[in-house]
């Protein structure tokens, strides 16, 4: 059998000899560096708790909606999957995935799914056929009764010095309470601010989640004014237990700031369930603007991810529910949604403001003028549909001429799926690479140079925009 190229040392390089030989060296300068994951989805409490992973489906597939979803769109029930807390028979589950394997071909999932086997698991990606799958379960379940595959172990294994999750505000963070209690973990899982489902007046759980905020949090004052002020309190909470960021999946860009009064009147609306779909987004707009103002007191960095129509398929939402990979993106706008934003707060430096898109568009006529003005705004990497390999070059073309290489976010996983973190991260070193190695090809760019920066994009950007 043909050993997969998931274990070919220079896959992503360029193909051009020259080229590839000095992204070999400026690869070299960080392939090894610790991994920097500022945004991300997992449970700390896998890190407290250390037990084994049940078994690879659970691991592997059923948290995954990169994978979920190929599968999907080829006809599979997701409940097969074990998606949305579904049971299924895990085994059952590795069998469709393995027959299907041919589906993730040229997808950046197939890449990160390959690094993983080859790198993390040993296991050569060229293996997953239907007939091979219940060898290689079998096989990964072995693997993952071991001590050092459990997740403290890995943890050290991928180099991994910093993890923020994101948490519900009323969250008691005792998860990361103990790990930053603990000195014999020793990388930072830090909590990161993340108040969509108390923003959303077009959520049916908006009213209870407001009722529960402002009774838990509010000292003792009610309405828009409790509200606020039991914000600011958790933000402070999140703060004492080390957070460096909030995170908004905003619908739009929109940031137009309400009177006191206007957004009391919104409030009561939404409480009362009567607000019109405009009056909901005229107060989540309101409520960006009102994020930043705190953020200029507390120095949470703050960023903003709009453009998404959630849980697109009304179907599946009944069924499984949020998260399981039937969000769509929309056409972004960012300059005008932005403006009153930024008009008041974008010139302060000590604000850290990322901005993400999915929106490719934008790159070029929006986000990297915006960060190549605004002191406060940084180009946040490609994210979601577009963190894969290609579309990561066409961000880098797009934005560097207008913008530089000091703009920039860092890398950003965004994943629940924890194998995955390592690869996905040798994945923009090795792009990065590529990049600045036709820099240097055409003499635009000293290889010094070169080396500088994407020691920089890699491991400093991520540590000074995230204030780490």
């Amino acid at each position: 059998m043909t050993r997969s190229h998931a274990y070919h040392p220079d896959r992503l390089l360029p193909a051009e000899p020259g080229v590839r030989d000095i992204a070999r060296r400026l690869l070299a300068h960080v392939e090894d560096l610790p991994i920097i994951s500022p945004h991300g989805h997992l449970d700390p409490a896998m890190f407290v708790d250390d037990e084994p992973f049940p078994d690879p489906t659970a691991l592997l597939i059923s948290p995954d909606h990169y994978l979920t979803r190929v599968l999907h769109s080829a006809g599979v029930e997701l409940a097969d999957l074990g998606v949305g807390g579904h049971d299924c028979v895990p085994r059952e589950a590795w069998r469709i995935f393995c027959s299907r394997f041919d589906l993730y071909a040229g997808t950046a999932s197939g890449y990160w799914l390959e690094q993983e086997f080859a790198q993390v698991f040993g296991i050569d990606p060229e293996r997953l056929t239907a007939d091979n799958a219940d060898e290689v379960y079998d096989e990964l379940a072995t693997i993952l009764a071991q001590p050092d595959f459990r997740p403290r172990a890995l943890a050290e294994r991928f180099g991994l010095e910093v993890l923020a999750t994101t948490d519900d505000p009323l969250d008691d963070l005792a998860a990361h309470r103990a790990l930053a209690e603990d000195p014999s973990f020793t990388s930072r899982v830090l909590p990161t601010f993340r108040p969509d489902a108390y923003t959303k007046m077009y959520k049916p759980e908006f009213a209870d989640n407001v009722t529960r905020l402002i009774d838990s949090a509010g000292d003792g004052k009610s309405g828009y004014e409790g509200y606020l002020q039991a914000m600011r309190n958790r933000r402070q909470y999140f703060i004492d237990h080390g957070a460096t960021s909030s995170d908004h999946g905003t619908h739009d860009a929109g940031s137009t700031p309400l009177s006191d009064a206007e957004a009391q009147a919104l409030l009561d609306k939404g409480l009362r369930g009567d607000a019109t779909r405009a009056e909901a987004l005229a107060f989540e707009a309101n409520m960006t603007y009102r994020f930043a103002e705190m953020a200029q007191d507390d120095g949470l960095v703050m960023t903003l991810h709009p453009g998404v129509y959630r849980n697109h398929s009304t179907s599946t939402f009944q069924k499984y529910g949020a998260d399981v990979g039937h969000d769509i993106p929309f056409r972004m706008e960012y300059t005008e949604g932005l403006q009153p934003l930024l008009s008041s707060f974008g010139e302060n430096p000590d604000f850290h403001f990322v901005l993400f898109t999915i929106d490719e568009t934008t790159f070029s006529r929006e986000i990297a003028p915006l960060a190549g003005y605004y002191p406060s705004v940084y180009a946040g990497a490609p994210w979601w549909f577009i963190d894969e390999i290609d579309a990561m070059n066409r961000f880098r073309a797009a934005t560097t001429g207008t913008t530089g290489f000091s703009r920039y976010s860092g890398f950003i996983d965004d994943t629940r799926a924890y194998c995955s973190i390592p690869a996905r991260h040798n994945t923009s070193r090795r792009v990065e690479a590529g990049y600045l190695a036709r820099l240097v090809a055409e003499h635009r760019l000293s290889e010094e140079r070169a080396a500088d920066v994407i020691v920089d994009l890699i491991d400093a950007s991520p540590r000074r925009v995230f204030k780490l």
